[in-house]
């Protein structure tokens, strides 16, 4: 049973002890994915968990109200793959109607874009986030496990004719997998309202990484830069992502540099994974369970402050990237990235 939230409780902002206002939750729906991609989800030892260790929607759209109320704008539904969640449409117009959030993005592989686009969208869904790290049919089966590519593409096309634009296209750069494509992705942004966003791979529990797997973003500007003369765009100080106009073209390309090029002193994101437990930094260990406490019967004061401390105890910023691994004790499958 969810206990409904003390109209007289209000958070205060949700800042950190360096002074960074967190405007921007993500939130996890499910770890559950149709995709096998290795870079997010281990070879094996997966365990889902039950569903009753899942927060329900009712829970999910309480603790989002909470976090409007401390300054939050901004929402993505992450996974796992969000679309395998049943009724994901009902959460979005959910969480529509409240008031004082601003935005609703999605991050999702594409599968189910062909069939639900348009859905999400009357919903009220605001904005969408593609995974894709192949134009190549064979390569991404390679990738995903999965040999869906076609589908994925006309999910694409179809989201775009639902009216998401720019939609934005995430792409982890591997080196020795799929660095080559750069120029490919590229030339798909130059023809369409698309923004692809290159992100630097980076180390998860269970995927693998090495530095000789990581692609550097500055590598990847100077592939680009051989055929396309790139323009910056402004861009907001809480942005993770640098863009850049391609000259005459209808989109834009970004670099996501996780590992080489730090952005945490802009850092405004907290994390909800599936099971409830808050994350102030994508490197950090959970800790701190809202699942717990909503149903145990807390009010907002008392689920405030749970979130209160995980943000006492964020980083400046994050340490070297040989050192991540040792802190994060969750693959991205069970974060959403």
């Amino acid at each position: 049973m969810v206990i409904a939230p003390s109209p007289a409780v209000t958070a205060s902002p949700w800042t950190d002890p360096f002074g960074r206002p967190h405007t921007y939750l993500r939130v996890s729906i499910t770890d559950r994915c149709n995709f096998r991609c290795g870079y997010c989800m281990p070879a094996q030892g997966v365990i889902w968990r039950p569903r009753s260790e899942i927060l329900n929607f009712e829970e999910i759209e309480r603790l989002v109200r909470l976090f409007v109320r401390g300054g939050v704008t901004k929402v993505r539904l992450t996974g796992g793959e969000p679309a395998v969640r049943r009724g994901l449409e009902e959460l979005i117009a959910r969480l529509a109607v409240i008031e004082g959030l601003r935005e609703i993005w999605m991050t999702t592989n594409g599968s189910t874009l062909a069939k639900k686009a348009d859905a999400y969208r009357r919903a009220g869904l605001t904005g969408l986030n593609v995974s894709l790290d192949s134009l190549r049919r064979e390569r991404f089966a390679e990738i995903a496990r999965r040999d869906e590519l076609p589908k994925v593409l006309e999910g694409i096309e179809t989201a775009l004719g639902a009216g998401f634009r720019p939609l934005k296209i995430n792409v982890v750069v591997m080196a020795g997998v799929n660095e080559d494509e750069l120029l490919d992705f590229a030339e798909l942004a130059s023809d369409r309202p698309i923004q692809v966003r290159f992100i630097e791979f980076m180390p998860f529990k269970g995927n693998g990484w090495q530095r000789g797997d990581l692609y550097p973003a500055a590598r990847m500007r100077e592939d680009l830069r051989e055929r396309y003369r790139l323009t910056p765009l402004e861009t907001s100080p809480n942005a993770v992502a640098r863009g850049f106009a391609i000259e005459g073209g209808k989109g834009s390309v970004a670099f996501v540099a996780s590992m080489t090029e730090s952005f945490c002193d802009g850092c405004n994101r907290l994390r909800l994974t599936a099971d409830g437990t808050v994350k102030s930094c994508l490197f950090l260990r959970a800790d701190g369970n809202l699942r717990d406490s909503l149903r145990a019967g807390a009010d907002d004061e008392a689920l405030a402050t749970i979130v209160r401390d995980s943000l006492a105890r964020k980083w400046k910023e994050h340490p070297p990237m040989e050192n991540l691994l040792a802190t994060n004790d969750h693959s991205m499958l069970e974060i959403g990235g």
